[in-house]
């Protein structure tokens, strides 16, 4: 008699949840590593799944949900020689975004304003925006995709988005607290006020400076440590340059500066302060150590998560920003 046929059968993720005593949720959230199911219960499940030969299908599930459990994140900066995407901005804050996202079972699509019509871009449930560009252009560019939107910068009078930054007019007064403190009086704003958050900036410290001092404004249009140097250089060689202070809208610009008065034998900080704006490692130790205003941009990358996140399950969102601290050193 011939031997009876055996038909292999697919064990479905209810199966699962049967064998395991669990919802069909918990299941999916267990072989998602989500940290809604505890650490014993996850590991329960995917021993189970693993014995039973169970692969969770994904691209049933995100059909089925209507999701790809994707956000894009897309890099306004322009990587340059003296500013790469290496920098802790946006290196932590890509690394607090794909910490908090991955963690909720999304994958994390990287990418620029170049490439938003990619396949993969098109296709991600929301998109987070690290800066809004010269004018907000970058915000205009990535808002006519039509899909959830946060965006990590200042907020703008009668904007539609949500918002996650740090507070940079309180970090400009901070700055214009310490220059007050030693006296300075003849000061000059270093960064292209033409990004909101560097206005935010500018118009946070000359208004805490009031009438103590007199602010002018150079417009770099880089970040980096030769447009520094060379705003600063040109300046001094103006006939009857004068000033005692620079607040700089980042370390870059400021140890740009730095050097520019250093090649002309002007001491820092005795006769000219150096404020910087990030507090990058290199901040701490750069000759002299330079007093600058720390941005927390780890949290920041997971608070920018959190509102994407929220945004996908349609709760309330609301724009937030975050701290920032004056690190007082040598400059």
């Amino acid at each position: 008699m011939p031997a009876k046929k055996t038909v292999a059968t697919t064990l479905t993720m209810e199966d699962l949840a049967k064998l395991a005593g669990v919802s069909k949720i918990t299941v999916s959230r267990a072989l998602r590593d989500s940290p809604l199911v505890t650490v014993e219960t996850r590991e329960k499940i995917r021993a189970l799944a693993e014995q039973q030969g169970y692969r969770l299908n994904v691209s049933a599930r995100n059909l089925r949900m209507g999701r790809s459990y994707s956000v894009a994140v897309v890099v306004e900066m322009t990587p340059v020689r003296g500013r790469p995407m290496s920098d802790p901005y946006p290196l932590e804050l890509l690394g607090g975004i794909t910490q908090e996202l991955t963690t909720a079972g999304y994958s994390v699509v990287l990418t620029s304003k170049q490439l938003m019509n990619t396949a993969p871009v098109m296709g991600a449930d929301g998109l987070i925006l690290l800066g809004q560009g010269s004018h907000g252009e970058a915000v205009r560019t990535v808002q006519q995709t039509g899909m959830p939107l946060v965006v990590w910068g200042a907020p703008q009078p009668g904007s539609d988005y949500i918002v996650v930054g740090s507070d940079n007019r309180k970090g400009g007064i901070s700055a214009a607290e310490r220059f007050i403190a030693q006296g300075r009086q003849k000061l000059v704003f270093l960064g292209d006020v033409d990004h909101a958050e560097v206005q935010e900036r500018c118009a946070g410290f000359i208004d805490a400076m009031g009438g103590a001092a007199m602010v002018h404004i150079i417009r770099p249009k880089a970040f980096t440590f030769e447009a520094g140097f060379d705003s600063i250089s040109a300046l001094l060689k103006k006939k009857g340059a004068s000033f005692d202070g620079v607040f700089a809208a980042s370390d870059l610009l400021a140890m740009g500066a730095i050097r520019a008065l250093a090649e002309k034998n002007l001491r820092v900080p005795e006769n000219v302060s150096v404020i910087g704006y990030d507090d990058t490692p290199g901040a701490a130790s750069f000759v002299p150590p330079l007093t600058s205003v720390h941005q927390y941009l780890r949290d920041g990358g997971v608070l920018l998560a959190k509102k994407m996140l929220g945004l996908i399950e349609g709760q309330p969102v609301a724009s937030e920003m975050l701290p920032t601290t004056l690190m007082v050193r040598q400059t």
